[in-house]
C-alpha cells in the first residue's frame, strides 16, 4: 500500500485525535499498549470468523426451509 494511501480507520483515528494520527503518520511513533491493540486485532477476526459461519448456516437453514416447503406442496398436490 502506497504511504500516501488513507485507509477508512486512519480517518476515524484522526477524527477521534489529530495529534496520534500524525504523531504515527508523520515521525512513525508506535503506540506503547501493542498488546491491547493485537487483542483486538485478534477479536475481530475471529469475530468476523463468526460472522461468515453464521451467514453459512442461515444459507443452509434457508436451503432446507425452501426444500421442506417444496416436498410438502408436492405432497398436498399429489395427495401424498
Amino acid at each position: 500500500m502506497s504511504d500516501k494511501t488513507i485507509r477508512a480507520s486512519e480517518i476515524g483515528e484522526y477524527v477521534y485525535c489529530n495529534r496520534s494520527w500524525w504523531l504515527r503518520r508523520v515521525h512513525g511513533v508506535r503506540p506503547h499498549n501493542i498488546r491491547p491493540l493485537e487483542a483486538g486485532t485478534a477479536y475481530h477476526e475471529e469475530h468476523g470468523r463468526g460472522v461468515q459461519r453464521a451467514a453459512v448456516v442461515r444459507r443452509v437453514a434457508y436451503g432446507l426451509l425452501f426444500t421442506a416447503v417444496g416436498i410438502l406442496t408436492y405432497w398436498l398436490i399429489t395427495g401424498f
